[in-house]
């Protein structure tokens, strides 16, 4: 049995070149320019209209009732929908190389990171992987949280503040922690 001291190294990431095409790069190279100078005067939860149509102009699918606050930031705005009275607040990081759908009424608090993509470490080149992020509808992620990629977050689930989400939650549950892990069952009170 080989030690890890004795595994040869076999990466040269020399080789390693972009699967994104030139049209993708040049979008993302413009709508980085045009968010934050279009936003940045905006303070918070103010001016959505405007905010909804720079998304849709740039492709994304966002609901007439749709929030997005002006600190949030959308990787790719042709990869984004969003519900109604769904939600993406104050520095959400939102790297969709692949689809993220928001759900009607799901909330994705400030500061949390949703990863569309990784790299395949099996590969010497390491090259780009991506799956897509589903939030369903009634959702709520917490504040830092971390969903990662081909993960969908069930209907009236929650994830707690922090949590590093792996794997799918199932609908109307709450889990939390690292990797996140079922809390209980969301109950709502009438």
């Amino acid at each position: 049995m080989n030690s890890f001291n004795d595994i040869e190294t076999k990466i040269d990431l020399s080789q390693y070149h972009s699967t994104l095409s030139r049209r993708h790069q040049m979008m993302r190279l413009v709508w980085g320019v045009v968010w934050p100078l279009a936003t940045w005067f905006l303070p918070r939860s103010l001016g959505m209209p405007w905010k909804r149509l720079l998304l849709r102009a740039f492709g994304a699918k966002v609901a007439a009732t749709a929030n997005v606050y002006s600190s949030a930031r959308v990787y790719y705005p042709a990869n984004l929908e969003m519900g109604e009275y769904s939600c993406l607040a104050s520095g959400v990081d939102c790297y969709n190389v692949d689809k993220v759908t928001v759900g009607a009424n799901a909330t994705v608090s400030q500061g949390a990171y949703l990863c569309t993509a990784s790299h395949d470490i099996t590969n010497p080149l390491n090259p780009l992987i991506t799956a897509p992020i589903v939030i369903e509808d009634q959702a709520w992620i917490g504040a830092k949280a971390f969903v990662g990629m081909g993960v969908t977050i069930g209907q009236g689930a929650v994830v707690g503040a922090t949590a590093s989400v792996f794997k799918d939650v199932e609908p109307w549950t709450v889990v939390g922690g690292n990797p996140a892990s079922f809390i209980k069952k969301r109950i709502i009170k009438e």
